[in-house]
């Protein structure tokens, strides 16, 4: 089986400028919002495409950095997406080419939807209603 093999993520300046935005607004720190962006992604119907994020910027943070002790929840995370869309065994640039993907997409669907904290625990209420609705 392949396994996600980034140790350091390099964002594009779009998303770092994002994450600039975003922490002045909220006071969050990036590796929590890209945490939210992540899943923001991962709910998308369609698949990231990773030539739209270029590794431009002179952001880069460590993996662990980024996911902490939930690293194999968001492997498993990511993983599932993939299988979703039809890549039941992805290889590991798949794995590691749709982690950098869904991190940056993320940040930007994050920025669209955040202004302010508020908005933060809308999105949480959404969220939850949603799985109660499952």
């Amino acid at each position: 089986m392949s396994e996600l093999h980034l140790k350091r993520l390099k964002f594009s300046k779009e998303a770092d400028n994002w994450l600039r935005v975003l922490k002045s607004r909220t006071g969050i720190t990036p590796n929590l919002l890209c945490r939210l962006g992540f899943c923001l992604s991962l709910e998308e119907t369609s698949m990231p495409d990773p030539s739209k994020y270029p590794e431009d910027s002179a952001r880069e943070i460590n993996r662990y950095t980024l996911v902490g002790e939930f690293d194999t929840l968001y492997e498993a995370l990511l993983r599932q997406r993939l299988a979703d869309g039809g890549q039941e065994a992805p290889e590991s640039d798949v794995l590691d080419e749709q982690f950098h993907a869904h991190m940056n997409r993320g940040v930007m669907l994050l920025a669209a939807r955040m202004k302010t904290l508020v908005d933060l625990d809308e999105l949480a209420s959404a969220a939850r209603a949603a799985a109660a609705a499952d």
